[in-house]
């Protein structure tokens, strides 16, 4: 069984979604350590000039777990989402299936941004009929250490394989994992080209990007069928 294993993004790109379509369990990261200015609570849409964040706004401390952070619920985040997507994706073919979706999502007035996140991803793989389980680190008892933390979730859930990002070597102490009984996979994403609203193409947008422009059925076709080979090789 191979697992592959992140923390919750908001929104995230299609190098995460392929990521979880290509291992067996999708284990969420949700109690380390929140980190500002990264992807747990924005990601970037296309624009025609360029691309914008879309920033859900929290509370949060320094130090504090992902499942710990809460959204700031002053703020009008949602409204002001939707309006931005329904304006720079006003000539997307699948704009009003992919806004009827995040707006469904968006009526929930989120309380932790973990739950909007699990959410999200969630609709993201319902949509792209990605059918790969998904479990939380937090109902596991895990060390804290980055290495045994890894080492214990393939324990824990019965892997053989851990499918990792590229990063992996920045965080992950390899021969120890190895050497506990463990494969490592290194993830090698080609990021697919396609028509977007505006050019030129820029690829690292979030997945809502393709779902607005090919459908649900764009994932598969252009992440998964048309270049099935050489994207995840044994390190």
């Amino acid at each position: 069984m191979k697992v592959t294993i992140h923390q919750p993004q908001f929104l995230p790109w299609l190098g995460y979604l392929e990521k979880i379509a290509r291992a067996d369990l999708f284990v969420v990261l949700d109690q380390v350590q929140f980190k500002k200015q990264e992807w747990q609570n924005r990601n970037r849409i296309r624009t025609a000039h360029e691309w914008q964040w879309l920033t859900v706004p929290v509370h949060q401390r320094f130090g504090q777990r992902i499942n710990e952070v809460h959204v700031n619920r002053q703020v009008d985040w949602r409204r002001r989402h939707l309006r931005a997507l329904a304006l720079h994706y006003a000539k997307a073919p699948y704009r009003d299936l992919a806004l009827a979706g995040l707006r469904r999502l968006y009526e929930t007035d989120w309380e932790r941004l973990v739950d909007l996140n699990l959410a999200v991803i969630r609709w993201l793989l319902e949509t792209f009929q990605i059918m790969t389980p998904v479990r939380l680190a937090s109902e596991l008892s895990l060390r804290d250490q980055p290495t045994d933390r890894l080492i214990d979730i393939c324990r824990a859930v019965g892997a053989a394989t851990y499918l990792a990002g590229p990063g992996a070597e920045q965080y992950l102490d390899r021969p120890r994992f190895e050497t506990s009984g463990f494969r490592l996979e290194l993830q090698r994403f080609q990021h697919p080209v396609y028509i977007q609203c505006y050019d030129p193409f820029i690829p690292g947008m979030s997945a809502l990007d393709l779902l607005m422009m090919e459908g649900p059925s764009g994932f598969r076709r252009l992440v998964i069928e048309e270049s099935a080979n050489g994207r995840i090789v044994c390190a």
